[in-house]
């Protein structure tokens, strides 16, 4: 009974925790990724996500949401790529030119300018995160970055950082999805 109530007494304080960064987090940032959203969505651009572990399973779900649950309808949805989808890819690039490599590398071969990269990140420091981000500049590709923890070293580095200050992986990876999934909700009300 007693690692019961200590199991509840855990999942409380993490929802507590969860809940007080949903309700003191300013959103203008987000209202700004939306905005940008959109008019890649209307523009014909494209749109670009990763991150590592967590963040990048958080990545490939939202590329799912933003390919079609934001029309519902076929071919009309957003054109996203999730850069961490494909193993071959990100396993060979790993492999002969380095892991700091994985996404710039593909970065650079499959955007344009006008696009748009949204990078998830619990740290702000993987150097895989921060050379994608540079390549981003290299090619007039605006970054996004969703981020916890201090936001490291990507929270300057990104033109806009979407910064959640919490301490703990878990929180920040499901901000990553709240992000992605009020963008999703917001794409869909406002679908051209």
């Amino acid at each position: 009974m007693e690692s019961k109530l200590e199991a509840k007494a855990l999942f409380s304080d993490y929802a507590s925790r969860l809940q007080t960064v949903l309700a003191t987090s300013d959103w203008s940032a987000v209202a700004d990724l939306a905005s940008d959203m959109k008019r890649c969505w209307e523009d014909g651009r494209r749109v670009f996500l990763c991150g590592n572990g967590g963040s990048a399973g958080n990545a490939i779900h939202l590329a799912n949401d933003f390919l079609y649950g934001i029309a519902k309808k076929t071919g009309a949805g957003l054109k996203v790529m999730a850069l961490s989808a494909n193993p071959a890819v990100m396993t060979c690039l790993a492999n002969d030119i380095g892991y700091e490599h994985i996404y710039s590398e593909q970065l650079a071969v499959q955007a344009e300018k006008g696009d748009l990269l949204i990078v998830l990140s619990g740290s702000g420091n993987s150097p895989n995160i921060l050379r994608v981000v540079e390549q981003a500049k290299k090619m007039g590709v605006k970054s996004y970055a969703i981020l916890g923890f201090s936001g490291g070293q990507c929270k300057q580095l990104a033109d806009v950082s979407i910064h959640f200050p919490v301490d703990d992986m878990q929180i920040s990876e499901d901000l990553q999805l709240v992000v992605g999934h009020m963008l999703m909700q917001w794409l869909y009300a406002n679908r051209h």
